[in-house]
């Protein structure tokens, strides 16, 4: 049977992967619903740090009863024992919290950034209801938290933000961050490809621009309608960062408005610095508030000396992600 990309089969009778493939992936509904389709699925969520971790609460992998897995809690330390311990979840038909790390019982497995984590691990009932749920919601761009038992791992879900109960923990799904770019340069193809590498929603807007997309390139959208018509059509939220590389003020200034006048967490346009001060004055004689302009970064990216279209995407890119994590929840 063709498995999904990144995941790997672990067995009591053979060596951990040499290459953890199994933690590419961020998006884990693509592999639960395949691991469903097999039998039942065990899902690992990281529910408690204390000092450090190398990855953010709510981190979760999947396991298959067959063994195949995907995604990671830890910095490969534990997602072994982890796995493990979910086919014994699957077979007992009880969940676990697991516990590793400095002062936990488990003493022959150690966290090297030096802290200790709490790992729930129960079987996911009702797997593809539970993917169907997350996936609307990330189709209608809103926050969902998810509620587990802590006694006997049934899950159920509501819409927006929510804390964890005595009896629940919970878990909030929030859209993936999309990236609106408008340009047609090479920094903007480059820009492009990364993001989607990156796991980022991108949305294209090159105004007259060809039909089709370069071979290889699949964006979430590409519009090449007038810019006016294009923006006009463009939903924005607290998800979307926006940026301009079109190398031409009054496209950049018209983008920079209607990313200023909506939720978009953060708002970007290439050009060089000298620009700037006559860029402000206009979007402030247009109404901009300053409060607004807080989300504007300019020139865009972080300052690592890019040159090439490669390089000033990678800043881009990273500035975004910089703003991502700096989001209100």
């Amino acid at each position: 049977m063709a498995q999904p990309p990144s995941t790997v089969t672990v067995s009591a009778e053979q060596a951990w992967p040499a290459w953890p493939e199994y933690a590419l992936l961020d998006d884990l509904l693509p592999s639960i619903r395949a691991f469903a389709a097999d039998g039942p699925v065990a899902l690992a969520t990281l529910v408690s740090v204390e000092n450090a971790s190398p990855r953010p609460l709510g981190s979760e992998m999947v396991i298959a009863a067959d063994g195949r897995i995907a995604g990671y809690v830890s910095g490969g330390c534990v997602e072994a024992a982890v796995a493990a311990e979910a086919l014994a979840v699957l077979a007992e038909g009880r969940p676990r919290l697991l516990d590793y790390g400095v002062g936990s019982p488990v003493i022959d497995i150690q966290l090297t950034c030096g802290g200790r984590i709490g790992v729930f691990t129960r079987e996911l009932f009702a797997a593809t209801r539970y993917v169907d749920a997350l996936a609307m919601a990330r189709r209608g761009r809103f926050a969902v938290t998810v509620f587990t038992d802590r006694s006997d791992g049934a899950w159920r879900l509501e819409n927006g933000f929510h804390a964890a109960t005595e009896r629940e923990y919970a878990r909030v799904h929030e859209p993936p961050i999309r990236l609106v770019v408008v340009g047609a340069d090479p920094a903007t193809l480059a820009l492009a490809r990364l993001a989607v590498h990156a796991g980022v929603e991108v949305t294209l807007l090159r105004p007259h621009g060809p039909a089709t997309l370069p071979p290889g390139l699949t964006l979430a959208r590409y519009d090449n309608r007038s810019l006016s018509v294009a923006l006009d059509n463009l939903a924005l939220d607290p998800w979307t960062a926006v940026y301009t590389l079109s190398h031409d003020a009054d496209v950049d200034h018209a983008v920079m408005m209607r990313a200023l006048q909506s939720p978009a967490f953060a708002v970007g346009a290439l050009g060089s610095r000298h620009k700037i001060p006559a860029r402000l004055t206009r979007l402030r004689s247009a109404g901009i508030h300053d409060d607004d302009l807080r989300r504007l970064n300019m020139p865009a990216g972080l300052a690592i000396g890019a040159q090439t279209p490669q390089t000033i995407a990678l800043s881009i890119l990273a500035e975004v992600s910089q703003a991502a994590r700096g989001m209100p929840p």
